[in-house]
């Protein structure tokens, strides 16, 4: 994993933090949108599980962290939310996309989610995220890749 920090939830956030566990850093458009905060619960939902595996989980957004502290509390999410306002971390694992609505186009963050092991390796990425079922499987690839 390229190294990097950035202001969160928890204080100043450093990827190298982590080493010794495995990482789930799950990208989101927005605090408090239907698909996001869904995402995010799922996630809160399976936490318990993901730690029994050693396994951090990070939401990351370009929210700002008085919206991620309040979307946090509201949600109990017992896990680290990143705000990258200036996209740094977005750029860095690459997430903003041209998107296309209403005919309009638009640079907009694309809902994706990598796996890195206790040595900060990428296990795995998953692009263009569909809310339904990704935090259960994402639990499994960690479950099937920590009992190898």
């Amino acid at each position: 994993m390229q190294e990097f920090s950035a202001q969160s939830t928890e204080g100043t956030f450093n990827s190298t933090d982590t080493l010794g566990k495995y990482l789930v850093l799950y990208f989101y458009p927005k605090d408090n949108t239907p698909g996001c905060t869904n995402e995010s619960k799922n996630f809160r939902d399976l936490y318990a599980d993901f730690q029994k595996l050693n396994t951090e989980i990070v939401g990351v957004s370009r929210d700002t962290l008085a919206s991620h502290n309040r979307f946090k509390e509201k949600h109990q999410l017992p896990f680290t939310l990143i705000s990258d306002t200036d996209s740094k971390v977005c750029d860095l694992f690459k997430v903003i996309k041209e998107k296309s609505m209403f005919g309009k186009t638009a640079l907009g963050l694309v809902r994706s989610t990598f796996l890195f092991d206790p040595k900060g390796k990428l296990l795995q990425e998953w692009r263009k995220v569909k809310v339904a079922g990704h935090a259960e499987e994402v639990l499994r690839t960690v479950r099937d890749i920590s009992v190898k």
